[in-house]
């Protein structure tokens, strides 16, 4: 099985930039399964349910979740549906709306994918979390017996050091792990030592110059002279597509990882 994942889709310009690049890059790789992490694509804060279809018209097949994955309410309904390709991060309080894993089946096979949540630093930093490797240790036992191709999980973190501990601590035990939330592509995508697909972060898709796909000037003023400023996301320049594709074995790990990253 060839899964692509893609990096955070940042925004309007970022669906855009997937509406572009994605239709032919599916099909020029041989992609068999999408997933994309969308928990900033509706003005950077969250996912409508319009964007998410909107996901699904340009090709992709799941959604993946983070820290803002639940910040517009008229998501609910889908997060909360097992048969809707979109998940939030699994270590959220059990309390809260949607699920955290789902499987997803085409003509390729069958795929568990895994959202956790890392310790995220600035607003969310004291929000109660489940401990993510538990976590993940839980899900894995809960579905040790149920038949599929392969089991992706996101990482959605600030921290480098949580991002490559994790992909370390389920090596062996899924196909990929794959880390998002920086919106900066790191330089470490590699088959680890037991067969499983790591990068530490995947990347943004959105507007090249730019700090994390918001505008310089928005940010430089409460920078420098500590002025109230909103974020507004950079709509002008250069774009950028980041993503990694995987190639899956019989054994649900991987064989190879390929980095992707486009500038028009």
């Amino acid at each position: 099985m060839r899964i692509l994942y893609i990096g955070d889709v940042m925004g309007d310009v970022g669906l855009q930039v997937v509406e572009n690049i994605l239709p032919n890059l599916r099909q020029t790789k041989a992609v068999d399964l999408v997933i994309a992490q969308a928990e900033n694509v509706t003005d950077g804060r969250g996912t409508s349910p319009s964007d998410f279809r909107r996901l699904q018209q340009a090709g992709v097949d799941f959604c993946t979740g983070g820290n803002w994955s639940l910040n517009i309410p008229s998501i609910f309904p889908l997060m909360d549906d097992s048969e809707e390709p979109i998940i939030r991060p699994a270590n959220f309080p059990q309390s809260h709306n949607g699920l955290g894993y789902k499987y997803i089946t085409n003509s390729a096979g069958t795929t568990l994918v895994i959202s956790l949540l890392g310790k995220i630093v600035g607003k969310d930093s004291s929000n109660y979390l489940n401990n993510p490797l538990k976590s993940i240790d839980s899900i894995l036992e809960i579905n040790k017996h149920k038949p599929r191709n392969a089991t992706v999980v996101n990482f959605h973190g600030d921290y480098s050091s949580e991002k490559v501990v994790i992909g370390n601590y389920l090596d062996g035990r899924v196909t990929l792990v794959v880390g998002d939330h920086w919106h900066v592509p790191t330089a470490d995508a590699r088959v680890l030592p037991a067969g499983t697909a790591h990068i530490t972060d995947v990347g943004m898709c959105g507007i090249l110059d730019s700090s994390l796909g918001v505008a310089y000037s928005s940010i430089i003023p409460r920078w420098r002279d500590d002025a109230k400023t909103r974020n507004i996301l950079e709509t002008n320049g250069p774009r950028q597509f980041n993503a990694v594709l995987v190639d899956s074995n019989d054994q649900g790990l991987a064989n190879s990882i390929e980095q992707i990253r486009i500038i028009q």
